[in-house]
């Protein structure tokens, strides 16, 4: 992705977002159409209980990564404002926010950082203010 904007910043992991997806939404209909067909048996609870170890685990593998990189933004943001302004960001800012704000340029950033907080921006509200990206191309 050579310029990000705000209608292709999100990316999208095929793998993760529609082939496992959809795998454990058929696993989750094999399982109804055998809880349907067996009643609740031995083989039938056992077959949901994994689908709910999986499901979890599903979402967990998603949502740790996501979370280390929302510390490491958080902390990456901090030093950039610190170094543009001399201060540390607004303890008002969310870490929804923050993320948002890491697509701003250094010419727009402090001053869409004050925004942010004083008017509680929304994250999507955020983005749609920024006038130059500054493109993040490591987030999964």
């Amino acid at each position: 992705m050579d310029s990000q904007t705000y209608s292709n910043h999100r990316r999208l992991h095929p793998i993760y977002h529609f082939f496992l997806t959809l795998v454990l939404l058929a696993t989750l209909t094999g399982i109804v159409v055998l809880v349907i067909r067996e009643g609740l048996s031995l083989s039938a609870v056992l077959f949901l209980l994994i689908f709910v170890i999986i499901a979890v685990s599903f979402f967990l593998v998603r949502a740790y990564p996501l979370k280390a990189q929302d510390r490491a933004i958080r902390a990456e943001e901090n030093l950039r404002h610190y170094v543009l302004t001399g201060q540390l960001l607004d303890s008002r800012l969310t870490i929804s926010q923050i993320t948002a704000l890491r697509f701003a340029s250094d010419a727009e950033f402090p001053e869409l950082c004050r925004k942010a907080a004083a008017q509680n921006l929304s994250p999507n509200a955020i983005k749609k203010s920024i006038n130059t990206w500054r493109a993040d191309n490591y987030r999964i």
